[in-house]
């Protein structure tokens, strides 16, 4: 049996009303700094968003503490065992929404979501004919790695989903909607969103796609390539039967499913890049970037 690591990374959410949101994250804050937690942590009055990184008895302690609370008392943590930190600071923000949709009518899932699927039902009911398979991320996120026959959002943030929708899906109403996510907070709120423009049979991975690489049964079976996180990680392996790559080489082409910034700090651009290229470019993303970054040191 394999020692445990001493480092512990949590990624957790519940959507629960939180009333004095902003005075209740700046408590959080320095509740998670005594601790010695890190990570990042949105509340609003939808409720809590976070990951964070400690020692497993940081981590432990922390969990104990949500679930004192009766709001988080049924929170569910997906844990990951870490060498180290997954963070360098420790950030707890207010905001209006944990995630954020920009509707102009909320939607709360804990009045309207779609059905959740465990990870044998998601496993059985993807291979079905006539679904769709919607992947509830950004296409970057996809782009990395994403269940075999997913339908790609052309989207580079989610409040850009309604629209996507409107635009492209409106016409399929009447078909089973099967989506997933990361770790399932955005498909809580997107299933809510397709309820309410008229999709008929609407489902979720619950515990997105996290808990499914971890499901003793499934193994992360028909997740070709990686899985987008974010943090130091950039991407986690979820498929424990077999190793596809869907990504490509910004530069070449090549195969790859590394992402890394651009050096150019007035960029960042991440974008997938193959260890020759990363040696041949420098992690530039282009000459342009490149130029640039000469000229200004």
């Amino acid at each position: 049996m394999s020692e445990l690591k001493p480092y512990r990374i949590l990624l957790f959410y519940k959507y629960v009303p939180i009333a004095n949101y902003e005075s209740y994250a700046k408590e959080h804050l320095e509740f998670c700094k005594e601790l010695g937690l890190r990570g990042r942590i949105l509340v609003a009055p939808e409720g809590i968003n976070g990951t964070v990184s400690g020692t497993v008895e940081q981590t432990d302690r922390y969990m104990e503490s949500l679930k004192s609370d009766p709001r988080f008392q049924d929170m569910e943590f997906k844990i990951d065992e870490s060498e180290k930190h997954a963070f360098k600071k420790m950030f707890v923000r207010p905001k209006r929404e944990i995630v954020t949709m920009r509707l102009d009518q909320d939607i709360h899932p804990w009045e309207m979501t779609g059905k959740h699927l465990s990870p044998r039902e998601f496993f059985e009911k993807i291979q079905s004919e006539d679904v769709l398979v919607i992947d509830g991320r950004n296409e970057y996120e996809y782009d990395i790695g994403h269940f075999r026959n997913a339908i790609r959002p052309k989207v580079r943030a989610f409040r850009e989903f309604p629209e996507w929708i409107r635009n492209n899906l409106g016409e399929f109403k009447e078909k089973p909607v099967l989506m997933y996510c990361t770790g399932g907070i955005r498909c809580e709120k997107l299933s809510g969103f397709f309820l309410q423009e008229g999709f008929q049979d609407v489902s979720q991975l619950h515990g997105g796609i996290v808990t499914y690489g971890k499901d003793p049964e499934v193994k992360g079976a028909l997740f070709d390539g990686k899985c987008y996180v974010f943090d130091e990680r950039i991407s986690v392996n979820v498929n424990q039967v077999e190793d596809v790559i869907v990504g490509h080489c910004y530069h070449c082409g090549t195969p790859e499913d590394t992402y890394v910034n651009c050096a150019n700090p007035r960029c960042h651009l991440q974008h997938i890049c193959c260890p020759e290229c990363e040696k041949k470019h420098q992690r530039f993303c282009s000459e342009q970037c490149r130029d640039a970054a000469q000229s200004a040191g």
